[in-house]
């Protein structure tokens, strides 16, 4: 058997490379020989270890998104902690993802000052956001851990999925954003970007919230 380690393998950005049959030990230690400062992210699933390089691109969208989110939060004065790409691991399911970005809304309060996350005792986060989420061993482990909601986005259009009964399901509305027309909105003003700029882009997506929550709010 011919063993490599990691740093012999290159991953290209926008490329992503599979490990099967890869136990829980040769997991953490994965993790730890790959660190915490590093650009690629993980998923890991019942064996499957997947490692993926994101594009420049993928990380503009991520960033936007992020971005996005954090206005909707504040302008309608919803508290919230972002934990941004941790890694969220809980080896009783042997399952593992680290999320493009990610948030704890309605259980923000149990995470103030966190500074590590045990899955056992603590709470997944409460929105997810993947960019070009296309992996069935990502949703697998985001199935897993139960995060209730995952905004995917891909192909310049925003996709929503609500975990019901332990599966995710296609939403026209977010849980968290339920009067807000999200959907339309986040992929009109992503797309947007592209022309307009970031700064632009979000100086408008701040001015339409708050029409909106001045219409119906």
């Amino acid at each position: 058997m011919v063993t490599l380690e990691l740093r012999q393998i290159s991953v290209p950005p926008g490329h992503r490379v599979l490990f099967r049959d890869v136990n829980w030990q040769e997991f953490e230690a994965i993790l730890e020989e790959l660190g915490e400062h590093r650009a690629s992210r993980i998923a890991y699933s019942q064996g499957t270890l997947e490692i993926r390089m994101p594009l420049p691109e993928h990380e503009f969208n991520k960033e936007i998104l992020g971005d996005i989110v954090k206005i909707l939060l504040e302008e309608l004065e919803m508290d919230r902690e972002c934990f941004g790409s941790t890694t969220f691991k809980r080896k009783s399911m042997l399952q593992g993802i680290e999320p493009d970005n990610c948030f704890y809304i309605q259980n923000y309060a149990l995470m103030i000052g966190k500074k590590r996350i045990d899955l056992s005792i603590d709470p997944p986060p409460d929105l997810a956001i993947e960019v070009d989420l296309t992996s069935k061993t990502q949703l697998d482990a985001y199935e897993a851990l139960g995060v209730p909601e995952i905004w995917r986005y891909e192909n310049n259009k925003l996709m929503i999925n609500v975990l019901e009964d332990g599966k995710y399901v296609a939403s026209d509305i977010s849980p968290t954003f339920p009067n807000l027309p999200i959907i339309e909105a986040i992929s009109q003003y992503c797309e947007q970007s592209q022309t307009a700029g970031t700064s632009q882009t979000l100086r408008l997506f701040r001015k339409w919230v708050r029409e909106q929550i001045q219409m119906y709010f």
